[in-house]
């Protein structure tokens, strides 16, 4: 079965027409993408848009052999005109299937939002699954696993709908995982793939023809990460967004409760608000019997709190117990969690802060954490595959 993407992008497309913002300003050239069609066989297209049949033939195709028109979402803006000898479009209700006389059998999918989703069937086997911009399949809990070979989704817009098709297993390893619906939040080119990347997921330009089941290159997940940057740079965020596809993530919250502090209450519930409801947290600075465990992915956040607590435990704040003794612990306590990573067979996500760049501590104390704290950092980073530093919420990539 084939597939050709006549576009990839939002219903409004990409740029947005009117808009001024630094996403649409770049996409350009192969970055351009017209809203979202799919035309599997030549046979079914899959939502119809403006321009169908100049992309199909911009592609090599042609849509005189299209038998059915399937709509996934509803069409804002002017009617989209039914070129000349094309069936007209129409939605399946939910759960309805149909046969088609060419062999393909389309399944509609319900969804948590407006649309339709369809789960294509092609003449030997092959299994497609379309979803609309915005939308999650419903409904997935206890169902019956339907392993995909092919997924085109809304990644970036809704990762979620990503985790709980995994978590259902009908995304599995070997599911080529397409984002399409490709909107202005993220910028094009690198970053793009970068972040799909860590979802396990990729892009192409519009007009590509790909061919569900075939074996496609995908970079690897990287299983350890280290996320650095400075206060309120974003890399908390960053860090999360790596595991929101996953369907079951621990987040372990190194900085504990510290009651009657307001502040810091407000601070976590910030972060709390942004995690999915599946994810489970944890609050501990124990970290090395998290990593020898085996389980979901780990989200440890951060580092540096955790650095402070071990500080606080050695004694690392009074110079007399330091030589005496403090600082040789502080040191083991590193080696131990350093070769905790490098043995977990977990995916781990680590946040940390990056404090070495500023100006110069004025206490002994705040030299010796920033001392510290940037040893710790580099001894974590040699364990991690890949390593990000966060600035101004612009995430760059130091290995990996």
């Amino acid at each position: 079965m084939e597939v050709t993407l006549l576009g990839t992008g939002a219903p409004a497309g990409l740029p947005r027409p009117d808009c001024s913002c630094a996403v649409c300003a770049t996409a350009l050239g192969p970055d351009a993408r017209a809203a979202t069609a799919a035309l599997v066989d030549g046979t079914l297209l899959l939502d119809l848009t403006p321009g169908a049949a100049f992309a199909a033939a911009r592609a090599g195709q042609s849509l005189g052999g299209v038998r059915q028109v399937l709509l996934s979402h509803p069409h804002d803006g002017p009617a989209v005109e039914v070129p000349a000898g094309l069936p007209q479009p129409g939605r399946v209700p939910d759960g309805r299937e149909l046969a088609l006389l060419t062999g393909h059998r389309v399944r509609a999918v319900a969804m948590d939002a407006g649309g339709t989703g369809y789960a294509v069937t092609g003449p030997d086997g092959q299994r497609l699954l379309y979803l609309p911009p915005g939308g999650a399949p419903a409904g997935l809990e206890g169902a019956t696993a339907e392993s995909y070979d092919m997924l085109l989704a809304d990644v970036v817009g809704r990762p979620d709908a990503l985790a709980r098709l995994r978590a259902a297993g009908s995304v599995g390893p070997t599911t080529d995982v397409l984002a399409v619906h490709l909107d202005h939040d993220v910028p094009p080119g690198a970053e793009l793939r970068r972040r799909l990347a860590a979802a396990g997921a990729r892009a192409v330009p519009d007009g590509t023809t790909l061919v569900v089941g075939a074996y496609e290159e995908v970079p690897d997940v990287p299983r350890r990460t280290l996320v650095l940057g400075g206060a309120r740079s974003g890399k908390s965020v960053e860090a999360e967004r790596r595991l929101e596809t996953f369907p079951e993530v621990l987040y372990v919250a190194t900085g504990g409760t510290r009651g009657g502090d307001t502040e810091w209450a407000a601070r976590v519930a910030v972060h709390r608000e942004r995690r999915p409801g599946s994810w489970r947290t944890a609050e501990t600075t124990d970290l090395v019997p998290v990593l020898a465990q085996d389980g979901p992915p780990v989200l440890i956040d951060c580092l540096s709190l955790w650095l402070t607590d071990v500080m606080d435990s050695v004694g690392a704040w009074d110079d007399a117990e330091w030589a005496g003794g403090g600082e040789k612990a502080l040191r083991q306590r590193v080696r131990e969690l350093t070769a905790a990573v490098r043995g977990t067979r977990r995916t781990v996500v680590a946040v940390s802060n990056e404090v070495g760049s500023g100006i110069v501590p004025a206490t002994a104390s705040g030299r010796r954490y920033r001392d510290e704290l940037g040893r710790l950092n580099a001894a974590f980073a040699s364990e991690c595959e890949q390593v990000l530093l966060v600035v101004a919420g612009q995430a760059l990539v130091l290995r990996g």
